[in-house]
């Protein structure tokens, strides 16, 4: 680690997506900037993610010829949040969103590209394609050394569990659209021919979802000579007069306190791989080992901030996503696409569908832990399949192939995985009534027959089609379970993050309990409570707001006077 500054004009707690964008913000307006990383690995979740944004009203749109109004996009985040989070705010996310887009791609920031990705909820009024954006790939070489202490991509996000794809490549792939052997083939092409590197670590080079976004923000800051340390967590905040001037820290054993002029960003994630704050604030049971979240995110700058005063709002919320947890990894596994392919579904532990399957990983996530009680258990429940879509589609790290396969499947995986010839075998081997689980069965084919679903409408909203298979029709996300051998996956309601933390308004700055600001300390991302309130209105809406509020936070700092 380098020399630790003990003065700076913004300190950045956190080395995400929004933390780096404030970073870079308030360097390109000449303030002098620290960020300080707990883990020793930069990047958090961010990094490890999709790394996309959700932006409406963006030039990019525009060019990809879809309009869009800030009043439109205005009504459909109002739908999904009613009146827990104020206008103000909403607006203030609405009307900057693309101008901090802009402003990144004018600065040496990422440069980035709106997908034909559909908003979660294309029923409501506003619902729009578009509005998702992801950043344009970069080779490591373009980050030297800094390539080495990146947060790596989670494997769920990874063709094959290793090899980096963008949106575009990734779809047809998942969901054997048109032209996914053409996508196979480039995707396998950039990681093999990689001589190089393939000869060094299986690692890709070639960078794409939030490894890109992450790696062009910080070559934004390596040009501005912002130093980005490791190992370095925020302990406490330090007030003077009832202002926040700064935090004190441990940088790898030793406690020092850094001084903060203009102000402090907390930018550090959530709270989501901390058990007992999880079981302190969530209605239902969960598991830190649930989270497909790095395991840093601890609530620590959360807890610090309400030391210091400020209030916390949506502590019960995250994002969340059905996902499945494997022995010899880190982190759990979300499920954003298979179950929106035909030929699957849910089932509680008393083997009934309870569920629209194909629904948004937030939506789904939701009612797994919504629905859960002690008559009908959800957490965890069991995601069905057979053996045709074993054959056409991967589930994990589970690769499509014939039943004669399946001791190829690693055994992490045969561990939460159940087999049966019949259903009534599957029944036995999942620990629920059979006639119970032949009657879901029987019911869900006589529709799924006709592509229909009476009981939860799979398949009807846009977005559920989004990641069905087109080949399949009448409906891409319904097919009958006929063909054995029958699978069963245990899942459980995991998360990506948790939304709730310090209330701040349209500035990104803290709120005290009478809802008047913390002079010097703003927070952004999954430190701050959710614009978004309980909500997911489309993919990219952590980055998105994250980065935007990370830009507003630090042109605010930039006005204020020094302390």
């Amino acid at each position: 680690m380098t020399s630790l500054a003990l003065e700076t004009d913004v300190l950045v707690v956190g080395s995400g997506a929004g933390a780096l964008t404030a970073a870079l913000t308030a360097a390109e307006l000449g303030l002098d900037v620290l960020v300080v990383e707990k883990g020793h690995l930069w990047g958090g979740t961010s990094a490890t993610s999709g790394g996309t944004l959700w932006i409406p009203c963006s030039r990019h749109m525009r060019e990809a010829g879809m309009e869009d109004t800030a009043k439109e996009a205005f009504a459909y985040v109002k739908a999904l949040v009613g009146d827990e989070t104020p206008d103000s705010k909403i607006h203030a996310y609405i009307d900057n969103a693309s101008r901090m887009l802009d402003f990144l791609e004018r600065n040496g920031g990422p440069q980035f590209r709106c997908v034909n990705y559909a908003d979660y909820h294309m029923d409501l009024p506003g619902a729009k394609q578009n509005r998702s954006h992801e950043t344009l790939p970069i080779t490591a070489g373009q980050l030297g050394p800094d390539y080495d202490s990146l947060q790596p991509m989670h494997q769920a996000g990874q063709a094959f569990g290793r090899v980096n794809w963008t949106i575009a490549e990734a779809r047809p792939i998942i969901t054997r659209g048109p032209g996914w052997w053409r996508s196979v083939l480039k995707v396998m092409l950039c990681y093999w021919l990689d001589l190089p590197q393939r000869l060094r670590t299986a690692k890709d080079r070639r960078l794409t979802g939030g490894n890109t976004l992450l790696g062009q923000l910080r070559r934004g800051l390596n040009q501005r000579n912002v130093p980005v340390l490791l190992g370095v967590a925020c302990k406490d905040l330090i007030l003077e007069g009832g202002r926040v001037v700064g935090a004190a820290v441990d940088a790898n054993g030793e406690q020092r306190n850094i001084r903060a002029r203009r102000g402090v960003i907390l930018a550090a994630g959530g709270f989501e791989r901390n058990n007992e704050m999880r079981n302190a604030h969530f209605a239902t049971a969960s598991s830190a080992d649930w989270s497909g979240s790095q395991r840093n995110n601890t609530g620590d700058a959360i807890l610090a901030a309400q030391r210091a005063g400020a209030a916390l709002d949506l502590m019960d919320a995250a994002w969340w996503a059905p996902a499945f947890r494997l022995s010899d990894e880190e982190r759990a596994r979300p499920m954003f696409v298979e179950r929106a392919l035909p030929g699957c579904m849910i089932v509680n532990q008393r083997g009934r569908r309870y569920m629209n399957e194909s629904a948004s990983y937030h939506v789904a996530g939701g009612e797994m832990m919504r629905l859960d009680s002690p008559e009908c258990p959800t957490a965890p429940s069991w995601f069905i399949f057979d053996a045709e879509y074993r054959g056409k589609y991967a589930v994990g790290p589970m690769l499509p192939g014939p039943p004669s396969w399946d001791g190829r499947v690693k055994a992490s995986f045969k561990e939460v995985l159940r087999k049966g010839a019949t259903v009534s075998e599957l029944a036995a081997a999942i620990e629920v009534a059979p006639e119970v689980l032949e009657a879901t069965f029987a019911r869900f084919n006589e529709y799924a027959d006709k592509g229909e679903d009476p009981d939860f409408d799979r398949g009807v909203n846009g977005y559920d089609r989004y990641y069905g298979d087109p080949r399949n029709s009448p409906n891409p996300c319904l097919k009958p379970l006929r063909e054995a051998p029958f699978y069963a996956l245990k899942i459980f309601p995991g998360d990506i993050g948790t939304k709730g933390g310090l209330v701040t308004d349209e500035h990104g700055r803290a709120l005290d309990e009478s809802g008047q600001p913390i002079a010097g300390l703003y927070a952004i991302g999954n430190t701050s409570a959710s614009v978004m309130g309980r909500s997911y209105p489309g993919a990219g809406a952590t980055l998105g707001p994250a980065m935007t509020f990370g830009y507003l936070a630090a042109q605010h700092a930039a006005q204020m006077p020094a302390s």
